[in-house]
């Protein structure tokens, strides 16, 4: 686990007694003992005009040395719409603000077991996807989790990320890149737009559900 400063534990105490159901305590418990929540969420592929995709390095505390590289993205907010929460997340985790129509999809959706060393979530994402110019991405917006469990960012280029020995979370990330693509030309030439897809039900675990 990352080194925390004094404010920064107090804070993450506040928001867990703020709201224990949703905020993770990063103390890790015998597998068979792991609280099991469930939420929803918004995720973005962004994706610059140097043909990049912006991926971030995710982490699980209690288990030094493993990470991931997923897309931005998060929670939904009872009340918010899943497009409103994917512009929201995107504000807040990469310091780029979005107006809606930026964004195409849900492209995907499915649903996802992810078991860490200090709960068990179920979770179901759905999927945007927009293209903008390149930009420096801030963290200035992230919560108190996402400065102890996000390591980095970076771009992506196509080529990387198929040849990459780095665990990418979904897997299925390439093709879905794709698939936007294909969407993008098709709302360009005025198609109606496409169903998302079925991402189907899949396991991203450090430590097996």
């Amino acid at each position: 686990m990352k080194d925390l400063s004094p404010d920064q534990v107090a804070r993450l105490r506040a928001a867990q007694e703020a709201d224990p159901t949703s905020v993770r305590t990063f103390v890790p418990v015998p597998p068979e003992e792991r609280p099991r929540r469930t939420r929803r969420t918004a995720r973005v592929l962004v994706v610059d005009d140097r043909d990049r995709i912006l991926l971030f390095a995710d982490s699980d505390p209690g288990m030094p040395g493993r990470h991931w590289w997923m897309t931005p993205g998060g929670g939904i907010d009872p009340g918010e719409s899943d497009l409103e929460a994917a512009v929201r997340e995107v504000g807040e985790e990469t310091g780029l603000e979005l107006e809606p129509g930026a964004l195409l999809g849900p492209i995907m959706a499915r649903q996802v077991v992810h078991g860490y060393t200090d709960v068990v979530i179920d979770q179901e994402d759905v999927f945007f996807a927009c293209w903008v110019p390149a930009f420096e991405v801030s963290d200035a917006g992230h919560t108190e989790e996402e400065k102890l469990t996000l390591a980095q960012h970076r771009w992506w280029s196509r080529d990387e990320l198929l040849r990459t020995d780095e665990e990418i979370w979904p897997a299925a990330l390439p093709q879905m890149w794709a698939d936007a693509d294909v969407r993008r030309r098709a709302a360009a030439a005025g198609e109606p737009a496409a169903p998302p897809a079925d991402g189907g039900r899949v396991e991203e675990s450090t430590v097996p559900a």
